[in-house]
């Protein structure tokens, strides 16, 4: 027996949410898990600005800054959709990239 296709309507603009739970056929993410994913890429980013001193203009400016990995009106960044797929094992490779085209070169080298 061939189990269905699972497709979840969207609500709001929660894109991500419901294009990463549409590809695992399942309800895996919430807006709260994509959440805690960005904020902490928002710590990785604040961690690695520090870096470079924090009384700098740089930093400072950085931290005046909203998220760039979400805002309240759903959205979420390539790299917390990237993150919350490495939950899965699973890789995103970007349309443009070399591994893209040379996996268009040579598709069976998708092992």
């Amino acid at each position: 027996m061939e189990r269905p296709i699972l497709c979840f309507q969207q609500e709001g603009s929660l894109c991500a949410q419901h294009c990463l739970n549409n590809l695992l056929q399942g309800e895996y993410f919430t807006p709260v898990d994509l959440s805690s994913i960005a904020h902490q890429l928002d710590e990785e980013e604040r961690m690695r600005m520090a870096e470079g001193g924090m009384g700098s203009e740089e930093y400072r400016t950085f931290l005046q800054q909203p998220s760039g990995n979400m805002d309240d009106s759903g959205f979420f960044s390539i790299q917390v959709i990237s993150n919350a797929l490495r939950v899965w094992g699973l890789e995103l490779i970007l349309f443009n990239s070399r591994e893209y085209q040379s996996l268009m070169i040579n598709p069976i080298g998708l092992t």
